[in-house]
């Protein structure tokens, strides 16, 4: 006994509904799948810009201070740089 043409087309018509629904979650999934991979890239990037401006700070505030306050700096590009006590530090060892 063969099915009857109604049963054929409730039979079809279920499978592509369900067919339909699978691709709709699948992309669904994916896209909150591409979200999640999206938001925690940023968060790593931000994590490494956050680390490497305190790492900067660091050397920096290194670099602005002097090792003693008599310390003689011989970079002009320095903020703590002084002609006059270059000058009198080279006088001093001639």
């Amino acid at each position: 006994m063969s099915p009857t043409p109604v049963v054929n087309v409730v039979r079809y018509s279920a499978l592509i509904a369900g067919i339909g629904y699978g691709i709709m979650h699948g992309q669904k999934l994916q896209a909150k799948y591409d979200d999640r991979v999206e938001k925690q890239a940023i968060k790593h990037r931000e994590d490494q810009i956050k680390k490497a401006k305190e790492e900067y700070a660091k050397i920096r505030a290194a670099k602005l201070a002097p090792a003693s306050p008599n310390a003689v700096v011989s970079d002009p590009e320095d903020p703590n740089f002084d002609l006059e006590k270059l000058l009198k530090h080279w006088e001093e060892k001639l």
